[in-house]
């Protein structure tokens, strides 16, 4: 099982729910209006009157079979959309409740 963190512009909030029914991934935990910006050059996202837009994110557990397809998923709606942001990172579960 993986656990996979996403990170997103709110303009994506559907589109990546979209995304995980997709690859068939119903659950998930989304947080809304949260603030970041890129590591290298992505814009800013804090709610303010500079800089308006914010963050949304998702955390979701996928089986290990699914990851490789959602990742794709994920990476073709980046590079879709650059200026938008949206970074996707994974890791193992070990045991889960």
């Amino acid at each position: 099982m993986k656990a996979v963190f996403i990170s997103y512009n709110q303009a994506y909030n559907e589109e990546i729910v979209e995304i995980l029914d997709a690859n068939n991934q119903r659950g998930f935990t989304r947080w809304e209006d949260i603030q970041g910006r890129g590591g290298v050059d992505g814009e800013p996202h804090y709610g303010n009157h500079a800089w308006p837009t914010m963050n949304h994110a998702i955390l979701t557990f996928v089986p290990d079979e699914t990851l490789d397809r959602l990742m794709a998923d994920l990476k073709a709606k980046d590079e879709a959309f650059k200026d938008l942001g949206l970074r996707a990172f994974s890791w193992d579960i070990v045991s889960a409740v």
